[in-house]
């Protein structure tokens, strides 16, 4: 039986790690078979691979972003995603396939169809059951996101300009408006928003 993919999206700084540790300690006290991972980085080529791609001495062309995201989602899922999933477990992953289409597509300008085309060719079908967006106003989440860092300023991504970021968030919207989505509120403590996330997806376990 097909274990549960469940990804969590959205803006620097909107609570994506904070929201995926809470529901993974949650789903684990509740017995269920669950793991927990991230893009960029799930497996140890994608290690490397974020890297390159976060480190801001890093120059680095749209084109050759989006393939390097793209190499890393491939990895991601032949060695972690799609074993888990066959094995019955629930995956939790801190991004996947919508952040390409929101920030290579939307934010960076490179052609949607390519970015969809090219990533949906990397996941062969391993399509997410349940996504959550973390809906949060841009400046606020940048000034979360700079913060965490030594020097206040943010990785590569973190450092790009208020009007990326925004481009962003729109992308999200639009992708939100698909069925396997739920966009949240993330402008709210984090016990309540992890309340909300739990009861969907428990929701979705006792199916």
């Amino acid at each position: 039986m097909r274990g549960l993919f469940i990804t969590l999206e959205g803006i620097e700084g909107s609570g994506k790690s904070t929201q995926i540790e809470m529901l993974y300690k949650r789903l684990k006290k509740d017995g269920f078979d669950v793991i927990i991972t991230r893009e960029p980085g799930g497996t140890p080529i994608g290690k490397e691979i974020r890297k390159l791609l976060l480190d801001p001495d890093n120059i680095m062309g749209a084109k050759a972003e989006f393939l390097l995201y793209a190499a890393d989602r491939a990895q991601h899922v032949v060695e972690l995603i799609k074993p888990a999933l066959e094995s019955g477990k629930v995956v939790l992953a801190d991004r996947f396939i919508d952040s390409s289409i929101a920030y290579q597509g939307y934010g960076r300008g490179l052609d949607i169809d390519v970015v969809k085309t090219v990533n949906e060719w990397v996941i062969d079908g391993c399509w997410p059951d349940l996504t959550f967006v973390l809906d949060l106003d841009v400046e606020k989440g940048l000034e979360r996101a700079r913060g965490y860092s030594p020097d206040n300023q943010g990785d590569r991504l973190e450092r790009e300009l208020v009007t990326f970021h925004r481009r962003v968030r729109q992308a999200y919207h639009q992708l939100a408006e698909d069925r396997r989505f739920i966009m949240l509120d993330a402008d709210r403590s984090r016990e309540e928003i992890h309340r909300e996330i739990y009861h969907k997806v428990k929701g979705c376990l006792i199916k």
